[in-house]
Order: structure tokens, then sequence, then C-alpha cells
């Protein structure tokens, strides 16, 4: 594979993550990263980290045909997934974590396998069947998850702004913002019902 070769799959990865086409995407990565703040940079690393492992897997699994599920159903949990995680955000009252590992990685680890599973089907129309497959979907990966922390960046800057510069109260940002993400969820979810 050539270096523009890896270059074009990195954008094509960046670009499917990041594009305003594909709201579902930042949707999700916004909801999940909404209630941390710059100090909670470890805690977000861990956070995309597990994101990153679950659609890393199913990504790799469906691209090589291992594991294959309907298109219009993925396309149909995708929102759910949306929709959880917001909602999740609803209960946090506290911005401080007894437990090491808060139940909002176990969501992003299990959702990014649903996600892995939308990912591939974009890629899969992609890719050729020649030998430099790993090397393609290694970029894509890459690409995907620089766009990621893009996301994570905007909405760590407006969570910022909101909350420091203009002075909303933390909870009632998070809760405005999640009702707001789970009201275009529904409706995309709604329109891609898949009977």
């Amino acid at each position: 594979m050539r270096m523009n070769d890896f270059g074009l799959y990195f954008t094509l990865g960046r670009e499917h993550i990041a594009d305003l086409n594909g709201l579902d995407h930042i949707l999700f990565v916004a909801a999940l990263c909404l209630r941390y703040v710059f100090a909670d940079w470890k805690k977000l690393v861990i956070l995309v980290t597990a994101f990153t492992i679950g659609h890393s897997i199913t990504l790799a699994l469906s691209v090589f045909n291992i594991i294959h599920i309907s298109t219009k159903h993925i396309e149909f949990l995708i929102p759910v997934t949306i929709i959880i995680t917001a909602a999740s955000n609803l209960f946090v009252k506290k911005f401080t974590y007894k437990s090491k590992y808060p139940f909002i990685y176990f969501i992003a680890l299990l959702f990014g396998l649903i996600h892995g599973l939308g990912f591939s089907n974009y890629l899969k129309s992609l890719l050729g069947r020649g030998e430099t497959i790993v090397v393609q979907l290694l970029a894509f990966n890459i690409g995907l998850e620089f766009g990621q922390l893009l996301i994570v960046l905007a909405v760590l800057l407006l969570t910022f702004i909101c909350t420091n510069v203009i002075k909303i109260n933390r909870r009632e940002y998070i809760v405005f913002i999640s009702g707001a993400i789970m009201a275009i969820a529904a409706q995309m979810a709604l329109q891609r019902i898949p009977f």
C-alpha cells in the first residue's frame, strides 16, 4: 500500500465520523463525553479507549466477513444507543465517581460494538480484495479516532464556554443538551424502524 493510499483511508475514516450527514456518530460521541470537562482528561481517555476497542472489534470482524448483521437493524440500533447514552446523562448529579470504572465506560464498550458494524458497512463498500486490507482497515480506524477526538475537543470547548464563561449551571447544561440529543436520535430511530 502506498503512503497516499494510507492517507486516503485515514481521511475517509476521519470524514466518516465527523461528517454532518452522519450526524448519528457525532451525537453519540457528544452524548458520551458531555458529562466531562478538560480536567477529566484521564477519564475521557479511558472512555474513548473503551469505545475504540468496541468499534475496532466489530469493524474488523465485519470487514473480514466473520460476522454479518443486517444494515437496516444496525442503522436502527445506532440512534437507540444515542438515546440510552444521552438518557444516562440525566442521572448524573455529582461529578465525582466513587467507582474507578463508572458504568458509562461499559456503555461505551458495548455500544462501540454496534457502531463498529455501522462503520463497517461504509468501509466494506470502499475496500478491495487485496493483501492491503489490514493496512486500509488500520488507516480507516486511525482516521475515525482522529475525527472522534475532534468531536470530543469541540464538546469540551462548548461545555467550558457554557459553564465557565456564560455561567450556565453544569447539571442544567447536561440535561438540556442530553434532552436535545435524545430528541434528534428518537426522530432518527423512528425513521429507521427495520420492519
